[in-house]
């Protein structure tokens, strides 16, 4: 943990043996997790500076740093990546039989909340460009313990939503061989409760991503353009040959399920927008943060909203709303039976593997991030801050959360991942959206690149929404996450507590951080 200069002008000199002793100690008290310097109720409050947030970006835990390669395109293309395509071509199956043809609807209403959170992270992405996304803009306005919540629900919404992805690549990949006449059998391409034993494509195609993320995120960022590209490029093949096969009569009655089916499907495809904050976890990767961030997050909204309700409308226009229940893979299917041509379920089929890749690449990319800046923190361990000196990359953090989720990806079964993540990121959205409101309040004079048009009517509605959406979803899915906090407040009082960093501040030095400004010039604690 760093301090500025002005703290090193007020301590007592460095060379008397009480200061010693007590640098000595602070020091000591970090590596051993001892009792923080404050009490419970101080430690969940405090927040950390927004300028030691900008001092620290780009650091590792070790001391190399992330390599800051990304413009404006490779920005879109993770965000656009990391999002486009899981509700098309993973739940639709699942989410159209609530919703009935009125599933575009649904589309509309969670990309509209969607909408009102990303103007919100456009905001504090220019304003705090740092990896840690909403869990640091949390931990910088509403306090470490709001902070942890936020970063173990982005640990679900993350991690999990990687999973949840893979899940579907088994019925794609089962739609690509069956073209030479093979398949592959259901012991190996589905999870345990859908007749198989593991799912094997979705754990290799985790590996894959875990593997080129190691080799470099220059690398990887270029490989997403070049396979988001191919994605995009597919939905619309798919959109030609849909609609030649239009009828208006499906689309009657619009909502068959009512209102309440429209809204349950609005929080179940909410998942389909989980990614676009994705570009917020590069904010230290990136060349120039404030400026190519909040363009990059507004963009990708602008080009998968478009896409979605396109395509929702194409598929349904094409058959009739009851003909998805059940469906896994649902627009291969739909092109085979319009054009009984093995070969453009082939392509389709093949572009479907590489779009579910690379939702897999990026979102698995973003979770590395956030850990690696939890870590910096000393919210979770050091392990996942290491940084290569050779790639620029957290290898080992890599590694660890690229085994983890390719065994969820094979073990566990689509629908219970995907409302599971739905429900945690729809939290952090809402803080993301408070986060806001606090510093417009608390620090009107920060410089911001980006502000949310008609505040502060926007962050509230998108707080509403979110609220409302979550409120949509089973009750299943509530004790899922009430059980996953019960196992984050364990974490957080087993480790988190015992080793963060802000927490290790005596009063003088978070007074003295808390009112410093960007520009001041960090030190180290216990070497002032």
């Amino acid at each position: 943990m760093t301090v500025p200069s002005q703290l090193k002008q007020q301590s007592p000199p460095a060379s008397g043996p009480t200061s010693t002793r007590t640098g000595r100690q602070g020091r000591d008290r970090g590596r051993s997790g001892a009792r923080p310097a404050v009490g419970l109720g101080s430690q969940l409050l405090r927040r950390k500076p927004l300028g030691q947030m900008v001092h620290e970006a780009g650091s590792g835990s070790n001391g190399p740093k992330l390599i800051r390669s990304f413009g404006v395109l490779q920005l879109t293309m993770i965000s656009v990546g990391a999002t486009l395509g899981t509700g098309i071509l993973v739940i639709l199956g699942d989410s159209v039989p609530l919703a009935g043809p009125a599933i575009w609807i649904s589309f509309v209403i969670a990309g509209l909340a969607a909408l009102f959170s990303a103007v919100s992270y456009a905001e504090m992405a220019g304003l705090v460009p740092v990896a840690g996304s909403s869990y640091s803009y949390t931990y910088a306005t509403l306090g470490e313990g709001m902070a942890w919540i936020c970063g173990w629900c982005l640990v679900l919404e993350y991690a999990v939503s990687v999973a949840a992805v893979a899940v579907g690549a088994g019925q794609y990949v089962n739609e690509t061989v069956s073209a030479f006449g093979l398949s592959l059998p259901d012991a190996i391409s589905q999870p345990p409760g859908s007749g198989g034993a593991f799912n094997l494509p979705a754990m290799v195609i985790v590996l894959l991503a875990m593997a080129l993320l190691v080799r470099g995120a220059k690398e990887s960022a270029w490989i997403n353009t070049a396979i988001v590209i191919i994605k995009i490029v597919i939905l619309l093949f798919f959109c030609v040959i849909a609609f030649s096969a239009f009828n208006s009569g499906h689309f009657e009655p619009l909502m068959p399920m009512g209102a309440a089916g429209v809204s349950a499907a609005a929080s179940r495809v909410f998942f389909s927008y989980i990614g676009f904050d994705a570009a917020s976890t590069a904010g230290e990767e990136a060349r120039n943060p404030q400026r190519d961030l909040p363009r990059a997050i507004m963009l990708s909204m602008v080009i998968v909203t478009t896409l979605y309700v396109l395509v929702a409308v194409a598929a349904v226009g094409a058959r009739e709303w009851t003909w998805f229940e059940g469906t896994q893979a649902a627009l291969v299917q739909i092109l085979q039976e319009i054009t009984h041509q093995p070969w453009i379920a082939f392509v389709f089929s093949v572009g479907a593997v590489l779009a579910i890749a690379s939702i897999v690449l990026t979102v698995l990319y973003g979770q590395t991030r956030i850990l690696l800046s939890m870590s910096r923190d000393g919210l979770v361990p050091k392990v996942f801050g290491r940084v290569s000196a050779r790639t620029g990359t957290p290898v080992a953090g890599t590694l660890i959360v690229g085994i983890v989720v390719a065994l969820t990806a094979g073990l566990i079964p689509l629908g219970a991942l995907a409302d599971a993540t739905s429900i945690g990121t729809l939290f952090a959205f809402a803080l993301v959206n408070l986060a806001v409101i606090h510093l417009r309040r608390k620090r009107p004079e920060l410089k911001r690149s980006y502000r949310v048009p008609l505040y502060p009517l926007t962050p509230i509605l998108g707080s509403l929404m979110c609220i409302y959406l979550m409120i949509n979803l089973g009750g299943i899915t509530w004790l899922v996450f009430a059980g996953w906090m019960l196992v984050g407040f364990a974490a957080y009082f087993g480790y988190g507590r015992r080793h963060s960093k802000v927490a290790e501040l005596s009063a003088e030095e978070y007074r003295v951080l808390a009112t410093s400004s960007f520009d001041d010039e960090p030190v180290k604690v216990g070497q002032r």
